[in-house]
């Protein structure tokens, strides 16, 4: 399915004039290859997940720039990392804007080889499952928060109409099995997928990795790096805190999300959307819901603000802070559609320690419209991309 454009290609063509290598990395399945070749149809495509052509790039890279002279498609180029330098001296030789279009679902592994070989000459995007401003676009957008939430917002979900269970029942083996063997040495897959449903049930939350590490019966430093590894394939994200210091008593540990929640409720064995409304963790899996949705926003519209969240010892808290240069929009999320006066009791607390640096609040909720208030913005979870204008 490309029925309707991909927000993120408005962006793409700006800078394909500008740069002569764009890259996009993104989770496996959230549309790269699709976009891509439809985009640059005049392109050449090659995928380096192809054994034979992988053996001919690394083999004799010379020859394959020459039987692939002109402008071409690299999908899973982090798969031969000896083709940047190459890459590198073409570009400069030629002085050509968007010669090159790389893709990847590994971030670590492409990041890695492109600020070796690439800095300065590459235009960098994150192509993300389907935000909800693309999905409305295309009529494709429930009605229910829970629905969305459940069935998730990979494209395959949509354009092949897969059951969201049997994909992503799928989309995790072949993770498991396919990925995460090229990223490190996972000897217990079982202990591994335990790890990351333990993951799940703390999304939304502070992060304690002693704690997910106990609980796993793995060490500290291989829980590290097992997070780490979530967070190189777009699995999961870290929210980090607030960096300004008020006072000593602030918490400094980041939150963990997942940038997709059909996922996250697959793996905590959510399979329908009733199931949300009465779920224990309803309120922290709305949290993952919309801040996960306002990185994709963020990442799809090229906007490249920084988020982060803050919470003082005493339970002041803010979820969600987004900054633009010197002026700061804050946001809370309650999994209500009720709002009362003293939702907004932690917004106004930040708001009083800031001062003139917040621009806005923002209270974003399960309800449908969106009303002004003189306290703050009272925003529907369906019109989440206010707060990034």
């Amino acid at each position: 399915m490309n029925a309707f454009k991909r927000t993120i290609e408005q962006a793409i063509k700006q800078y394909a004039k500008k740069y002569p290598v764009l890259a996009v990395t993104g989770p496996r399945q959230s549309g790269k290859t699709t976009m891509l070749k439809t985009m640059f149809s005049d392109y050449t495509y090659v995928s380096l997940e192809n054994p034979d052509m992988r053996e001919f790039a690394t083999k004799d890279p010379n020859g394959f720039f020459a039987y692939y002279a002109g402008n071409l498609i690299l999908d899973e180029v982090q798969q031969t990392p000896a083709l940047f330098s190459y890459i590198q001296t073409l570009v400069d030789a030629s002085g050509k804007m968007g010669q090159f279009i790389l893709s990847g679902s590994q971030n670590f592994q492409l990041m890695n080889n492109i600020t070796q070989s690439l800095a300065g000459r590459v235009a960098l995007f994150k192509l993300l499952p389907f935000d909800l401003t693309e999905l409305k676009h295309a009529k494709l957008l429930p009605k229910s928060y829970a629905e969305i939430m459940v069935n998730g917002c990979y494209p395959a979900i949509f354009d092949r109409e897969i059951n969201s269970k049997v994909f992503y029942t799928n989309y995790l083996q072949t993770y498991v099995e396919k990925d995460l063997k090229q990223l490190m040495d996972v000897r217990d897959l079982r202990q591994f997928r335990n790890f990351i449903s333990l993951c799940a049930a703390r999304a939304g939350q502070l992060l304690n990795l002693n704690s997910l590490a106990n609980e796993c019966g793995i060490s500290q430093p291989t829980a590290k790096a097992w997070l780490s590894v979530l967070e190189s394939s777009y699995i999961v994200f870290l929210l980090q805190p607030y960096h300004v210091n008020f006072n000593k008593r602030i918490v400094k540990t980041p939150k963990l999300y997942f940038y997709d929640t059909g996922l996250l409720c697959y793996l905590l064995k959510i399979s329908k959307a009733d199931t949300i409304y009465l779920h224990p963790q309803k309120g922290s899996l709305f949290e993952n819901f919309m801040v996960a949705e306002v990185f994709k926003q963020n990442d799809h519209k090229y906007l490249h603000a920084d988020f982060c969240f803050w919470r003082d010892a005493s339970g002041h808290e803010v979820d969600l802070i987004i900054a633009h240069n010197d002026k700061i929009d804050i946001a809370e999320i309650k999994a209500s559609e009720t709002i009362k006066s003293d939702d907004f009791k932690g917004l106004n607390y930040f708001a009083n320690l800031e001062g003139s640096h917040v621009k806005s609040k923002h209270l974003l909720y399960t309800g449908t419209h969106n009303q002004k208030r003189s306290e703050g913005n009272i925003t529907a979870w369906n019109n989440v991309e206010d707060i990034l204008k």
